[in-house]
């Protein structure tokens, strides 16, 4: 009779239900019932995931005009904070792109697994573009609007023209259709690679931020308006890169004239 740590290692090198596992499951020990209730906890998962991303390929799949044709996902990261640039990203995977299992809204995931999906989205992307816009452009312009040009910029950096359009709960002025997807993150595998692109891209931008003005906190909060950061606002007061149109700053600023 194996070990429970034999039974153990091997339903974790596991990735489906095999033969030997029919006598494994008659094996009373608490150590073995305990192991193979989390064996089948992951494959629930890992089929939960598969069908997730599934949804999200045929999401897209569905917006092709042909084909050949090329579908591009484009959303931001960073329309609250009061400081620092809103992110846009553009994106075009390939049709039924399985290696990108996993992939979902930035906000769900960790930093670690933002990172991590980043660098393989980078690889197995046909095209991608990043578009910075500067918080004196979020004043000159209103957010909305410099987060709508910052989408179409970061869309006419790719290099090629897409066929279609899958923006974020939002409208491009362009020519090219398109479609305003509400929560596309969670919906479109395209949108939500953009989403990974842009946030991740922002929070280095951020970091970097941090170095060149670490009493603010930029890292720690990414330019949100937390407590450490209202506080540090009130003591140094807003920098270049503090948005000048977004209170508390505007009144600040006003105070201060």
């Amino acid at each position: 009779m194996k070990t429970i740590k034999e039974i153990t290692q091997a339903l974790k090198e596991a990735t489906q239900v095999e033969e030997w596992m029919t006598e494994i499951a008659q094996d009373e020990r608490a150590g073995v019932v305990k192991a193979l209730v989390q064996f089948h906890k992951r494959l629930e998962k890992q089929e939960a995931l598969k069908q997730a991303h599934q949804a999200k390929l045929d999401f897209d799949a569905s917006y092709l005009p042909h084909q050949a044709a090329f579908v591009a996902g484009t959303d931001e990261a960073g329309r609250g904070p009061l400081a620092g640039p809103v992110v846009t990203a553009a994106v075009i995977l390939p049709n039924y792109c399985v290696e990108l299992l996993g992939v979902n809204d930035s906000k769900q995931l960790s930093k670690e697994k933002r990172n991590d999906f980043a660098k393989r989205i980078k690889e197995h992307a046909l095209y991608y573009a990043v578009h910075f816009q500067s918080a004196e452009e979020i004043d000159r312009l209103n957010i909305y609007e410099a987060t709508r040009q910052s989408m179409l910029k970061s869309m006419e950096a790719l290099e090629v023209q897409p066929d279609f359009i899958l923006a974020d709960a939002m409208t491009l002025h362009t020519d090219i259709p398109q479609a305003s997807i509400i929560k596309g993150d969670a919906k479109s595998l395209a949108i939500a690679a953009a989403s990974i692109l842009a946030k991740t891209a922002r929070d280095d931008y951020m970091e970097a931020l941090d170095e060149a003005f670490p009493q603010y906190g930029f890292a720690q909060h990414a330019g949100y308006g937390t407590k450490q950061h209202l506080e540090a606002l009130a003591k140094y007061g807003p920098t270049i890169h503090h948005r000048k149109t977004f209170e508390p700053i505007k009144s600040m600023i006003t105070q201060r004239e």
